[in-house]
């Protein structure tokens, strides 16, 4: 493939060697802004087998293929991917059965893993040339150094976000959304613990706790993270994310429960020093067979705490959703089969449909979908954004070693944008009511669960602030039937109450130019303006003002760099024009589609008494030339139903494209 090469090997074989993602510093890093950078110079690259005699793909046992943190703060993609070991049907989806062993005749030092990218499975291939501190892994390994499963999808990911200094830092939540084409939840551990001291148990986390966490131990992925060291509990490190492995709830000497949470720390090592540490006083409040076999089932990085150390010391849980093998997601309190998924993209355009928050009075102006289901249904709705900026509360640091002078990095350093705060909100139409809210959150990302009746509801998606440009993927899971759409559209400079009528909708075409020191005139700030193209066109007879739209689209045959900052005026015609009476053009317009926008569309729907008119469409400044495509006139026609003409609202549309 193009990009490729290939390398030789003894005589019998060339090695590939991926061009796109080379074994050198720009792989490594991208802006030098994290203790990554100081150990470039020592880093080399190394195929697999010239760093064990007998490496392997895949381990004989689960322990040996338990993931290990090295110097790069990665810990909340390892721990996105110790949901992989989990279920065997995961893994096979993101390493594709069938790779090539390097004992085969058919190795060739290429791997392909896929990963989930905003809707769709991507191929990503890379070599399996890995980085090295004095001819060890010094990234991401397995307990087995033997196995290379895990820092082969590192790389993997690594390519896809452009080098692997980018992995730095993330979201457990995010990670896993990648590796599983599902969804993550985080739960506030602190908000958690508050609620759990209400006495009568209602909240808005009362479907969230360390007990729902027992139930899903063997369905989910559980993940926790540190944001900031408690006194006392430095040794957790802080942005540093764990894996919930186990959950056990024992019968304690006193005739209570205890829960204990058994978890894993990437670092590789126990750290820690709490009460139910080896040889800690906690192990005396249970059977001495029970303190024995909990202790034995610890592994190298594993420990136990109880559930009131938990919510103390950690701040927040990620839980990944089930997958069913056969590809569908599984509900967190139900676990109702979410067999039926539709997704559709949208974009908040600055000026048009970014109306921010409720705050905000362009809020109705928010990108719109019609979600119906059939049926009574469990339903997930999500929001996720594209591209995936950096967010500033991230896990993910690495313990580096002393003297690296990592004490003065933090998250905030790395390059990237933060994520833009979105809202998801949900209406059931129901009459006479049309409008009643279901959810509402306001967060990096958005998941909704809602219990819906048959019928429609209307999900409207928004950014916290108001003109925040962005895209995002609208994702719906449902136990039943499910159908979404977008609502079309209508443009911001429409007057207030009209509608548009729906009709079949009959065309015009026109032509025209601007020319330079001609037709190319500008804007009315300009005493050219007049010169500008003056295109006719009229509202027929009828009951009452017709629903009109006047669209001006221009071409770009070389992208966005050709857009001029175009818009338009309307003037109405005369029956008899008056003597003494100003040109047409200088007098003032009937309405208008201004301030100009350097945008390849603008638009304004309006209503028009019957007569005849004029659209002057004009570049902002003088002398833009362009050409003018076509004005499309548009009118329904009415249909008969059971002898009986159909009541549709007349409609007129007009639309120019000007063409460079």
């Amino acid at each position: 493939p193009s990009g490729y090469r290939w390398e030789p090997r003894a005589t019998r074989m060339r090695l590939f060697r991926d061009t796109d993602f080379p074994a050198s510093d720009s792989s490594l890093c991208c802006s030098l802004s994290t203790p990554l950078a100081q150990f470039r110079e020592d880093i080399t690259w190394r195929r697999p087998q010239e760093i064990c005699v007998a490496p392997r793909l895949f381990p004989d046992n689960a322990r040996e293929g338990q993931v290990k943190q090295g110097l790069l703060g990665d810990c909340w993609f390892l721990c996105a991917c110790a949901a992989l070991q989990k279920h065997r049907h995961l893994l096979d989806q993101v390493i594709p059965p069938g790779q090539p062993s390097w004992a085969d005749e058919a190795y060739r030092g290429a791997f392909t893993c896929r990963v989930w990218q905003f809707g769709r499975w991507v191929e990503v291939t890379v070599d399996d040339r890995l980085p090295c501190l004095a001819g060890r892994l010094c990234f991401s390994r397995c307990r087995g150094e033997d196995v290379f499963w895990l820092p082969l999808l590192e790389k993997v990911y690594a390519k896809v976000h452009g080098s692997y200094e980018q992995l730095w830092a993330g979201q457990v939540a995010d990670a896993l959304v990648d590796l599983t084409g599902g969804l993550a939840e985080r739960w506030d551990l602190k908000a958690l613990a508050g609620a759990s001291g209400q006495q009568d148990g209602h909240s808005r986390w009362g479907h969230r706790s360390c007990r729902r966490l027992l139930g899903l131990k063997d369905r989910c992925l559980l993940s926790c993270s540190v944001l900031s060291p408690r006194p006392g509990a430095g040794e957790l490190g802080e942005f540093h994310a764990f894996v919930v492995s186990d959950l056990r709830e024992l019968p304690s000497r006193a005739g209570h429960g205890v829960l204990l949470l058994r978890i894993h720390n990437p670092w590789g090592r126990r750290c820690w020093q709490g009460r139910w540490r080896a040889g800690g006083e906690g192990w005396s409040q249970v059977e001495p067979a029970d303190q024995a076999e909990l202790l034995a089932q610890l592994q190298e990085g594993e420990f136990w705490v109880e559930e009131e150390e938990f919510l103390r010391e950690f701040d927040e849980v990620t839980v990944g959703y089930p997958v069913t093998e056969a590809g569908h997601l599984q509900s967190l309190y139900t676990e109702k089969v979410l067999c039926h998924t539709r997704a559709l993209p949208g974009a908040w355009v600055k000026g048009q449909s970014a109306g921010g928050c409720r705050n905000n009075s362009g809020f109705p102006s928010n990108p719109k979908f019609w979600l119906r289901v059939s049926e009574p249904s469990e339903v997930y709705v999500a929001v996720l954004q594209k591209p995936r900026p950096r967010a500033t509360h991230w896990v993910g640091r690495a313990h580096a070693p002393a003297g690296t002078g990592s004490a003065s990095w933090s998250p905030a350093s790395l390059p990237g944008k933060d994520y833009q705060a979105v809202g998801l909100h949900i209406w059931k139409v129901t009459p006479p009511h049309p409008l009643a809210p279901c959810a509402s959150p306001t967060t990096v990302r958005c998941t909704l669960r809602c219990e819906l009746s048959a019928g429609s509801s209307l999900a409207i998606c928004s950014t916290f602030l108001k003109d925040i440009a962005g895209h995002f993927l609208l994702r719906v899971f449902s136990s039943g039937r499910v159908a979404l759409s977008a609502v079309r559209l209508v443009a911001k400079s429409a007057s207030p109450g009209v509608a548009v009528a729906t009709g079949e909708w009959e065309t015009v075409q026109l032509q025209g130019s601007w020319r330079a020191g001609r037709t190319a005139g500008g804007s009315r700030n300009f005493a050219s303006y007049p010169t500008n193209p003056s295109l006719p066109f009229s509202v027929p007879e009828g009951a009452g003002p017709r629903c009109v739209r006047i669209t001006l689209q221009q071409h770009c045959p070389h992208g966005a760099a050709d857009l001029h900052p175009i818009g338009f005026h309307v003037f109405q015609v005369a029956d008899s024009g008056g003597r003494g009476s100003p040109p047409l053009l200088l007098q003032e317009p009937l309405l208008s589609c201004v301030p100009h926008r350097c945008a390849q569309e603008v638009s304004r729907l309006c209503l028009l008494s019957a007569g005849a008119y004029r659209v002057v469409p004009s570049t902002y400044l003088p002398d833009a030339e362009g050409g003018l495509s076509r004005v499309t006139n548009k009118q329904p026609r009415n249909k008969n139903r059971g002898g009986q003409q159909a009541a549709v609202p007349s409609q007129v549309s007009f639309m120019a494209v000007m063409k460079a």
